[in-house]
């Protein structure tokens, strides 16, 4: 019996895998700013899940970056413990996650960075099944993403963050950007950027030429992402990839134009998990870590 997370700065996902194959309805919660309150919360909503069976283990994602192991071949190789900085989550830095969950469920917690988990449910279940080099990206309040290799998080040793990338030097495109920091991918696209540079909601912008321009703008953040991590398939989601948002095809006929170096372009598709696929991510996770730790 696995229990599933996916922690974001808002809400939580919490569900039931009885089987490890598959999870029952998540339970959807908004994410308490205090981290007692909110571990104290995961445990309710876990026993009334399980009406206090044993667990056999517990995994997920978490918002923000994270103090995480390294190396080949160990359970808790590329697994993390403690929220570093959580930019949603200020009331949780600091804070032993994994061991806090471990103690309270009485069983092993994997745990990484939610957009990596994320990316590791497209690769596993979704758009980047059957392809060996996954690349994801998620366009949202901010802009993440994690290099997917085999069908497992890649190694890396401060995690993967594609959306801090420079893409203009000058930061001439925000009015935020601080003098000599540069524009970096999520500082233009991001939901929480447009809000900020046009003083409206991105689905309050209907203007095509607009949504064309930041399909243009990702491709150049996109052929960035290409060329240092050569995927099979670039996977796409986030609420910035809605009707209302930035159209794939335009983002595909951008990268044509953009990426000359490589012979032609990778897959480009948008994900198709949706709201669950952190939950589909932590299941291959909790599966694949465990494994590692009963051999």
């Amino acid at each position: 019996m696995y229990i599933l997370f996916d922690i974001g700065g808002t809400k939580m996902r919490v569900a039931l895998s009885r089987d490890g194959e598959t999870f029952e309805e998540p339970k959807i919660l908004d994410t308490p700013a205090d981290f007692d309150v909110a571990m104290a919360l995961i445990q309710t909503t876990v026993l009334a899940m399980t009406s206090g069976a044993k667990i056999t283990a517990a995994g997920g994602g978490v918002a923000g970056k994270l103090l995480c192991t390294h190396g080949k071949g160990e359970a808790h190789a590329n697994v993390c413990s403690t929220l570093l900085i959580g930019p949603h989550l200020a009331g949780w830095n600091g804070k032993a996650i994994e061991f806090v969950l471990e103690d309270m469920l009485g069983a092993p917690v994997y745990m990484q960075n939610d957009a990596s988990i994320v990316g590791l449910g497209e690769a596993v279940y979704g758009a980047g099944k059957g392809h060996e080099v996954v690349a994801y990206m998620t366009v949202s309040t901010g802009v993440g993403g994690a290099r997917i290799v085999s069908q497992e998080i890649d190694l890396s040793m401060m995690g993967f963050e594609p959306g801090h990338q420079i893409i203009d030097a000058s930061g001439m495109l925000s009015k935020t950007s601080v003098c000599g920091t540069g524009l970096d991918l999520e500082g233009a696209v991001s939901g929480t950027a447009i809000t900020e540079r046009y003083g409206k909601k991105p689905y309050e912008i209907t203007d095509p030429a607009f949504w064309d321009e930041m399909a243009r703008v990702l491709a150049y953040g996109l052929n960035n992402t290409i060329v240092h991590w050569s995927p099979d398939i670039v996977v796409i989601g986030g609420s910035m990839m809605k009707e209302i948002g930035i159209p794939i095809d335009r983002v595909r006929a951008h990268l044509r134009g953009i990426l000359q170096i490589f012979p032609e372009l990778p897959l480009i598709e948008k994900a198709t998990l949706g709201d669950i696929g952190g939950l589909y991510g932590a299941l291959a996770f909790i599966k694949q870590k465990h494994k590692e730790r009963i051999n």
